[in-house]
């Protein structure tokens, strides 16, 4: 039984003196406030445009010719959005209760007979294609 506590007191021992020795060997950090000094060259991006900027000059005619048409523009169509072109569109669309920011709403453009044509979407026909219709059948012709 002795021989079993003197190996039992030596492991005890070696397992002291042997745990400075293993922790030696491994890394220790302790933690450090380092302050990282970096400087940036602040580079303004330059904003991206985007979606439509400007509605092109023939669009603009088709618009004005259309506008005159249902008399919310007078004098003659000239190829620019000006002032008086964004005033027509803006009282067109709010007679039709609908936005009047400055781009025509597609609703507008759609009830100004300029929209996409009813073959290619499936679109009912606007009052204007069905101006010269006189009965049920040419209504039908219309539309096909």
């Amino acid at each position: 039984m002795l021989s079993f506590r003197a190996s039992l007191a030596f492991l005890l021992v070696a397992a002291v003196f042997a745990t400075p020795a293993i922790a030696a060997d491994t890394t220790h950090h302790t933690s450090t406030t380092h302050k990282k000094t970096t400087t940036h060259k602040s580079k303004k991006k330059a904003k991206k445009t985007r979606g439509q900027q400007a509605i092109d000059s023939s669009r603009v005619l088709e618009i004005q010719q259309a506008l005159i048409r249902e008399h919310y523009l007078n004098g003659e169509a000239n190829g620019q959005w000006d002032t008086s072109t964004l005033s027509a569109m803006q009282k067109f669309q709010a007679d039709n209760g609908w936005q009047t920011k400055l781009m025509p709403d597609s609703r507008a453009i759609i009830k100004l007979g300029l929209g996409p044509s009813s073959k290619a979407t499936g679109a009912p026909v606007s009052e204007a294609g069905l101006a010269g219709a006189e009965s049920a059948n040419d209504v039908t012709f219309a539309q096909q």
